[in-house]
């Protein structure tokens, strides 16, 4: 597995060893300690989640205020442009983004730890998108980072995606509820 830094030190793209002949390929998409050896990091992942959507669906940005989830994401059918905003206010990278393309062709994972906001856009036709966490999905703990915030000025290539009624009530960051 080959990490990959991006322009938040703490979120990750992690891209497996592919083993492909004319028959298909072959991958591990998640060892336990091949990413503590890799990432340094020692998780415990609890619960899995897969989601299926339709291009121009856009989920998110999601978090949750108490049992903050990390999330190690990626793409088993089709195409998203996937999107981590750090909403920990004592970091020095609060309220940026990184992005990047997740596909099924790609492989590549993307780790967004807890404190951040996450959501991404389908791209392709549908995909269908996994992911591990590190707590368990708490719905009254649960908020939504407004999708098109300009304070974020996050650039999600679409101007009026498909959005559930929960994410279309989003918080601005400056009236969301914060990490420390």
């Amino acid at each position: 597995m080959k990490v990959i830094a991006t322009e938040i030190p703490d979120v990750l793209i992690l891209e497996p060893q592919v083993f492909g002949d004319d028959r298909g390929f072959f991958y591990e998409s998640f060892n336990q300690k091949t990413f503590a050896d890799k990432t340094g990091l020692e998780l415990e992942f609890v619960q899995d989640n897969h989601s299926r959507s339709m291009q121009g669906v856009l989920r998110g940005m999601h978090y949750q205020i108490q049992q903050p989830q990390g999330k190690l994401v990626r793409v088993v059918v089709g195409e998203v442009f996937d999107v981590a905003v750090d909403l920990r206010q004592s970091s020095p990278t609060f309220g940026q983004w990184v992005g990047v393309n997740l596909s099924a062709d790609s492989k590549r994972m993307f780790w967004v730890p807890p404190g951040f906001a996450h959501g991404f856009l389908v791209l392709s036709a549908y995909a269908e998108f996994l992911y591990k966490t590190t707590d368990y999905y708490a719905p009254q703990y649960e908020r939504s980072l407004l999708w098109n915030d300009p304070t974020v000025s996050i650039e999600w290539q679409v101007d009026h995606p498909i959005l559930s009624a929960k994410d279309q009530a989003g918080k601005l960051i400056a009236d969301a509820e914060l990490f420390p």
